[in-house]
């Protein structure tokens, strides 16, 4: 049972974003796997976006002012600017960001890191993974507490 699908559904469950077709998953590894199969089974068309070329994805390189108007939801699936490494966030052109969009981090320690601090500063909404880690966590113990 993957407790990061359930944690990542229920939270866009609790927001709005009815106004979301297509959403960037920041990140290829196996968070992003969850938050792929939350997109897919809410319609919502995704583009992974990564440091290097592996098959349909883009690079952070390539990201310009069309993906940003078109993907509305932005999510970080990747470890960046996870404590200790608080200064590191996605290499993403922040400046294309305005109050439209949703920047979703998954990391919740730091609970505002460097990239849920630029959304606010261009007036995006923004969640971090507190709430995610709070549903996994109750999903877990639901799991595990079940008596056969």
């Amino acid at each position: 049972y993957n407790t990061d699908f359930y944690g990542f559904d229920k939270t866009l469950s609790e927001i709005n974003i009815e106004n979301i077709e297509h959403a960037l998953v920041l990140g290829t590894g196996g968070a992003s796997k969850a938050i792929r199969h939350v997109l897919s089974k809410r319609n919502i068309k995704y583009n992974l976006v990564s440091r290097s070329k592996k098959n349909n994805n883009i690079l952070y390189k390539d990201l310009d002012s069309n993906m940003f108007d078109q993907n509305l939801l932005i999510i970080n699936s990747t470890p960046l600017g996870t404590y200790p490494n608080i200064e590191e966030f996605p290499d993403i052109p922040y400046n294309l960001i305005n109050n439209n969009h949703i920047l979703y981090d998954l990391v919740y320690n730091p609970v505002e890191t460097i990239f849920i601090k630029k959304g606010i500063e261009k007036g995006a909404r923004v969640i971090n993974g507190l709430k995610m880690l709070r549903y996994q966590a109750e999903k877990s113990w639901e799991l595990w507490s079940k008596s056969d």
